[in-house]
Parts: C-alpha cells; structure tokens; sequence
C-alpha cells in the first residue's frame, strides 16, 4: 500500500527536483548530468577494508547525487530509480572492462560477452525495508540489469544473501568500529548456498551492488558471506574475480584513486 501512495502522491502533488528542488521535474538536466554525465571511475576508501574487491563508482556522494540518493531511499522516490539504475549499470560495464573498452581491473579475469552477469544487491535490514516500504538497494539493482539486458549485455538480479544477525546503526561509527560491527553480519540464503557452494554459478560472474560507498566495511563482508559461505567446515572459495559497482562513494575515495 505504500508504494501505491507513492506513486499516487507523485501525481496529486508538485513536483521538484530531488536534487536540487527546481519545479516541475524529478530530476533537472543538471542534477542528472551531476549522476550520470561522467564516466564510471574506480574507487578505494582510506584505509580499505580487508577483502574489499574492485569497486566503481559513478558520482561522488555530495550535493545533488546525495539528495537524489535519499529521496530515492528514505523518502520513497520511486521514479529515480531509474536513472540510479542507469548510474550503476554504467558501473558495472567499467568493472567488467564493458564500456567502450575499458581495461578490466587488474587480477580479475574479463567477462566472456555470453555469461550473464549477476547482481547480488546488498542486502538492507528487514525493519528498515519495512519502514521505508521498499528495498532501494534491490530496487536500483533491478533497474541496472534491465538496463544491462537493453544494451545487449545479459544479467539478472540474484538477491542470495541476507543478514544473520542484527547490527548496530552505522551513522557515527570510524572504519574500524563499522569493520566490527559487520563482521560476520551477513551470510548466503539456502538457494545461494546450492548456487555458489556446488559451483553451479561461478564467482566471476558475481557483481556485488550497493547504494552507496564510505568506509567499504559493507562491501567487505558481502564479499566474505559470498566467497565463504556460512559453513565453518568449508574452505574459503577464491575470490579473485569478485567485482563491486555502487552508484555513490565518498568523495575521497575518488580522489585518493591513482590508478
């Protein structure tokens, strides 16, 4: 009922931009441009969490890309869903060596054209997918892979991980304090255990998708829940292939990239 809200409100009351608050539009030609007008870029935080794969990035998170992104999250801004979409799947084809022949990132093998990609969106707690009405994330992620498939790239959302226990709200936390917190917050769901566990998917093709990037500690342990998986009598799967697209980072994590 509350995405029907959504949608109805967009209709009976003024519209302004998200990003800027410009009248009569969801999102301005210049707040897009800050979204989508430059080219995915690869990003690391300061320091980078153990296990962090490749992660690109389309925009820094500030000014305009940030109200957009929360209008999208907390407010419920349903029709900005596709530009994010298109934001993260411009990021995607950068870490897969896809978009007008980009390198693919060192040690990781490129993508044969015919495997799909597989976006595994992070997943958000259940008590905040329940307050806000939707899950962003999986949303943005669902966007992307129609994107993808509309520019001849196939790829699906496969939605296999999910939190195992609760943890602590992130806001005010250091790298360190949120490395703690997540550490061994997440894990696979029974179908990607069978998927992931007895090879019937492979790593490679495995794109790990979120919002937004700051200290990379959530990435991290997505990597960690998909290349180990919950079983402690497993041996770690490689994770070389692993590969990151968020629509979002920090604006440090961009500038501290030199490669």
């Amino acid at each position: 009922m509350r995405n029907v809200w959504h949608e109805l409100s967009g209709l009976l009351l003024p519209m302004t931009c998200a990003g800027c608050g410009r009248p009569r539009t969801e999102l301005c030609a210049v707040c897009r441009a800050a979204l989508l007008g430059g080219p995915a870029r690869r990003v690391r935080p300061s320091p980078g969490p153990p296990g962090l794969p490749a992660v690109y990035a389309a925009a820094p998170y500030e000014t305009a890309v940030r109200a957009v992104l929360l209008a999208h999250k907390e407010r419920g801004a349903l029709g900005l869903a596709g530009a994010l979409g298109r934001a993260l799947a411009s990021c995607v084809r950068a870490g897969t060596g896809q978009l007008d022949g980009a390198a693919t990132p060192r040690g990781a093998r490129p993508l044969r054209a015919e495997a799909p990609l597989l976006l595994v969106p992070v997943p958000s707690a259940r008590s905040a997918t329940a307050a806000r009405g939707h899950d962003p994330v999986r949303r943005i992620a669902v966007t992307a892979a129609r994107e993808l498939r509309r520019s001849g790239r196939p790829a699906q959302v496969l939605a296999v991980l999910r939190q195992r226990r609760a943890v602590a709200d992130q806001s005010g936390l250091d790298a360190r304090q949120r490395r703690a917190n997540l550490a061994g917050a997440l894990e696979l769901t029974a179908a990607g255990e069978r998927l992931l566990r007895r090879g019937l998917v492979s790593h490679d093709r495995v794109i790990l998708v979120d919002d937004l990037l700051t200290t990379g500690s959530t990435l991290a342990e997505a990597a960690r829940a998909v290349g180990e998986g919950p079983g402690a009598d497993r041996e770690p799967s490689v994770r070389g292939g692993c590969r990151a697209a968020v629509v979002a980072a920090s604006p440090s994590a961009f500038e501290i990239n030199r490669n």
